[in-house]
């Protein structure tokens, strides 16, 4: 399940639940939303194998998601989109075009559910359960074993959105929002910041001694961002020798 917005947008939930009683209501709506609420990860899909039963326009986005992250991808569907097969025929994944069967999942590290049928995506989801498989069923948070966040990212620097299922559509206006504050010289700023730390640490000082909040702070940022990146460098240099003095 990913945070877009999704069909499901409109529907209430327990709508008579607890009513005349406000506590009552919030401990049904609570109740409801277990399972919901996870612990946020970054999976390091790698060389991982992946598989994707669906090959349509959803599954197309789940499939170029793990794709940019370097995941071996096969995909199961009995009808397959222009994107998917375009795909393979570049050898960037590889396509059974057929009816999903549990069995397709063994040796699988993840596993993604994005054929629109309810009852496919739910056996895509019993069928990873029994094989300890996680797996994301698109728009159907009760067929997931984990949630897809919205995703803003500049170079290593990753930030992400999500409302636990709740609300698709805010997590996708936050989105939006972050990623046109956040341009690319947060970016170099990482890199610089990254090579600084890696270097205290290659010279025997401990990176928890700088105060690396006032160094954020010390204009960096707007330095690189008016393409001074060398008196960015400074600013930095300047903020670590007065953190060892």
């Amino acid at each position: 399940m990913s945070e877009r917005p999704q069909r499901s947008e409109g529907r209430s939930r327990g709508s008579d639940r607890g009513r005349g009683n406000p506590a009552r209501s919030e401990r049904g709506h609570q109740a409801e939303r277990v399972g919901l609420g996870g612990y946020p990860v970054n999976l390091i899909v790698a060389g991982k194998r992946c598989v994707v039963v669906g090959a349509g326009r959803v599954a197309a986005r789940k499939i170029e998601s793990l794709l940019d992250a370097g995941a071996v991808v096969h995909v199961i569907a009995p009808q397959v989109g222009d994107d998917v097969r375009r795909w393979r025929d570049e050898g960037r994944l590889s396509l059974d075009e057929r009816a999903f069967t549990p069995g397709d999942l063994d040796g699988a590290w993840l596993a993604t559910a994005a054929t629109g049928d309810a009852a496919v995506d739910r056996g895509v989801f019993e069928a990873g359960e029994a094989r300890h498989i996680w797996v994301n069923a698109a728009d159907d948070p009760a067929s997931c074993s984990f949630t897809l966040m919205s995703v803003v990212r500049r170079g290593d620097l990753v930030v992400t959105i999500g409302t636990g299922g709740r609300s698709p559509a805010l997590a996708a206006y936050l989105k939006d929002r972050l990623a046109s504050e956040l341009g690319p010289e947060w970016a170099v700023l990482l890199d610089l910041l990254a090579e600084a730390r890696e270097a205290l640490r290659a010279s025997g000082r401990s990176s928890e001694e700088v105060d690396w909040r006032r160094v954020v702070d010390s204009g960096m940022l707007e330095s690189i961002r008016a393409g001074r990146t060398g008196e960015a460098k400074e600013l930095l240099q300047a903020c670590l020798s007065s953190s060892s003095g």
